[in-house]
């Protein structure tokens, strides 16, 4: 069965969407796919985007049919709509932001640790089988519609964070197959995937609006997280091409936030009335307070917006209690508190740490999302501070006019009289919708050889290795790292790591030590660190393998390296034995398939 349509998944941290478009288009204009799913007990809706929760059901609640779809019966789960509702009522039992705990290095991603700290009575999932579960509800809902074209068959983009490391990569592609997408799928880092939709939208006519030597920023603000890139406009033999230049860290800032600021406001206005809510009624507040901003920061939206939360006193049962929050107000405090005029020079407040804090996901302590991007521009700059040309705006954050005229204020300020301030691009309408409309014409752009920005690996990889030499009690052997891949290492493509033999364990437990970084340009395969900074790498996964031997009697292999990046942004690092021939694999993943 040959492919018919060119499909789009954007795995959002809140939402999840599938977009697509037919192969065989000339002129594509990918379309959303209404996804069904349950909206309320016994009711299945068809709406654009997917809630990326779960809700965890009793066994009596499954055996009644909570989780029954028009394709299975029997789930002891709901994913969608109906289970952030349940966020509100039965937070103990919802899982939200499992795409967030994908990249967390803290945790074991293959165990059932979510809902985090719920109650040891119940049931948990791995943040892979919760992402796995919202991507096999869309390909039930595909198949369903279309039995003649099932997802397994099309050609097939999934959408990840720029900031996504190899391992998080590799643990989203497991859920992906798991779900039932095909092996060959590929992912696309979200904010190239917006500009994949503002090229669609703009057709040739781009070429009019960026000119070679511009520099193009990406800012992406979505529910639960920050993604910044930027993109760099060259000429290439006379033809105009888009090569990202960088990528910015994962930051856990976003809409969701914005939501608890206005729940915590609205929090402050109850107990001016004497009612102080308890912690269910403040989870309900602050998904109240999420649909009050959607209204109030609309372009035709109210002065004013009543928020409820039912009552839980004897004297408010089966009643509510009400405030009033004004836009004018609302709309202050969120660019106070998310977009504030700083300075170019101006970083995020560290503050300091706790001595004790609750394990969980690493949230940003500065909300302040203007200070991020000064520090993104600073980092990837040459001396002065970077100033884009243009700006491309995205996640439904930005649907608001104050908040996209507050950021791009901010960037102009930091603009001297002799440089135009940089230029918002328009033409993306569907800024919520648009990761997965802008991956489906990748599919389709993949299959047609059309443009495609350029880019690589977003960062320089490297391996850990331990320094020979005399030991001190108590003290760890010095450790060099050696880089493997360049930053910019197109996907597909591979190299050799010029290096001396470098004795490998095998037949015996060993960690393999990785690193990462996002600033280092200049190093180049085969350049050996001997002394680096925090902030210039950052380890980013061990592997804990035994790898395999031949004589018994072989601990230590002396190797050399071969590295690759595929198409999916994994890294494989090859170790390879001169005499022998022998050669062992290792991947940027959580598996044990050395």
């Amino acid at each position: 069965m040959s492919a018919q349509f060119a499909v789009g998944i954007d795995l959002g941290t809140t939402n999840c969407v599938l977009s697509w478009v037919r192969l065989d288009a000339a002129a594509p204009q990918a379309s959303v796919f209404p996804v069904p799913q349950i909206v309320d007990r016994g009711t299945i809706e068809a709406r654009t985007s997917l809630p990326s929760f779960t809700w965890l059901a009793t066994p009596a609640e499954a055996e009644a049919g909570a989780g029954n779809l028009p394709w299975c019966t029997g789930q002891d789960f709901v994913v969608g709509e109906y289970a952030r509702r349940q966020a509100a009522e039965q937070p103990d039992r919802t899982v939200g932001a499992a795409k967030s705990w994908l990249c967390h290095h803290a945790v074991d991603r293959h165990s059932r640790i979510l809902p985090w700290q719920s109650a040891d009575t119940v049931t948990k999932i791995s943040p892979v089988e919760a992402s796995t579960r919202y991507l096999q509800h869309m390909v039930s809902a595909w198949d369903a519609e279309h039995p003649d074209a099932p997802l397994s068959k099309q050609k097939v983009v999934l959408t990840v964070p720029a900031s996504f490391d190899p391992v998080a990569r590799e643990l989203t592609r497991e859920a992906a197959v798991h779900a039932g997408l095909p092996d060959d799928l590929v992912l696309l880092e979200e904010p190239q995937a917006a500009v994949y939709a503002w090229l669609q939208q703009m057709g040739d006519s781009w070429r009019e609006t960026l000119a070679a030597g511009e520099t193009l920023l990406v800012c992406d603000v979505g529910g639960g997280t920050t993604d910044l890139t930027l993109i760099d406009v060259v000429d290439e033999g006379g033809n105009l091409e888009l090569r990202r230049r960088a990528v910015g860290d994962h930051l856990l800032v976003g809409g969701d936030n914005m939501d608890l600021l206005l729940a915590w406001t609205a929090a402050q206005l109850f107990e001016q009335q004497g009612i102080r809510l308890d912690p269910w009624q403040s989870v309900s507040l602050w998904h109240s307070c999420r649909a009050a901003k959607e209204r109030l920061l609309a372009e035709d939206g109210p002065e004013t917006q009543t928020v409820s939360v039912a009552g839980r006193g004897s004297r408010l049962i089966g009643g509510s209690v009400s405030i009033e929050l004004k836009r004018e107000d609302i709309a202050r405090q969120l660019v106070e508190g998310f977009l504030p005029l700083v300075g170019p020079g101006d970083r995020p407040q560290r503050s300091v740490v706790t001595g004790f804090q609750e394990l969980g996901l690493p949230y940003e302590s500065d909300t302040g999302i203007t200070r991020h991007i000064a520090e993104f521009l600073n980092r990837n700059s040459d001396g002065a501070t970077l100033k884009p040309t243009h700006v491309l705006l995205n996640g439904g954050v930005f649907r608001s006019i104050r908040l996209r005229q507050q950021l791009m204020s901010v960037l102009a300020h930091w603009y001297d009289d002799q440089t135009a301030s940089p230029t918002l691009l328009s033409g993306v309408h569907d800024l919520e919708n648009a990761v997965a409309l802008g991956a489906a014409y990748y599919a389709w752009v993949r299959e047609h050889g059309a443009l495609r920005i350029r880019g690589g690996s977003a960062r320089s990889w490297y391996i850990g290795i331990e320094t020979a030499g005399l030991a001190i009690p108590g003290a760890p052997r010095p450790l060099r790292a050696l880089c493997v891949v360049p930053r910019g290492m197109e996907e597909g493509t591979e190299c050799d790591v010029p290096s001396g033999p470098v004795g490998m364990a095998v037949g015996q437990p060993a960690k393999f030590r990785f690193f990462g970084s996002a600033v280092r340009e200049e190093d180049r395969p085969g350049s050996l660190l001997n002394a680096w900074s925090s902030e210039e790498l950052v380890e980013t996964a061990n592997l804990e393998i035994e790898l395999p031997r031949e004589d018994p009697a072989e601990t230590w292999v002396p190797v050399t390296f071969q590295s690759r990046v595929t198409e999916l942004g994994i890294l494989e690092l090859w170790c390879v034995h001169h005499d022998s021939g022998r050669r062992w694999k290792l991947e940027l993943n959580v598996r044990e398939d050395g």
